[in-house]
């Protein structure tokens, strides 16, 4: 994790899914073994920089085009167009 702490550290495209496998990996940790205050805190600091690696390939595009920021995004809701209606008497 060294690495991942550097500020000048950026990561590659290709390593996003390892960063989610490592995050899991610590999470994984945290719920499954009893751990001291000092490898919390070590567990705790790794998270930090696995989020802050990820925050940074937040705005790369993925091969199909979007970011997975925006895929993320909650949609939003598209209007419909509003057609005008004409009945004939009957």
């Amino acid at each position: 994790m060294a690495c991942a702490k550097c500020d000048v550290y950026t990561p590659k495209d290709s390593s996003k899914a390892l960063l989610l496998e490592a995050k899991d990996n610590l999470q994984r940790m945290l719920a499954d073994v009893p751990l001291t205050d000092d490898e919390r805190a070590a567990v705790d600091d790794g998270q930090a920089a696995l989020d802050r690696l990820l925050g940074q390939l937040a705005d790369v595009p993925t091969p199909a085009g979007p970011t997975p920021r925006h895929i993320s995004a909650p949609a939003q809701a598209t209007l419909l167009p509003v057609i005008e209606i004409n009945r004939r008497p009957t």
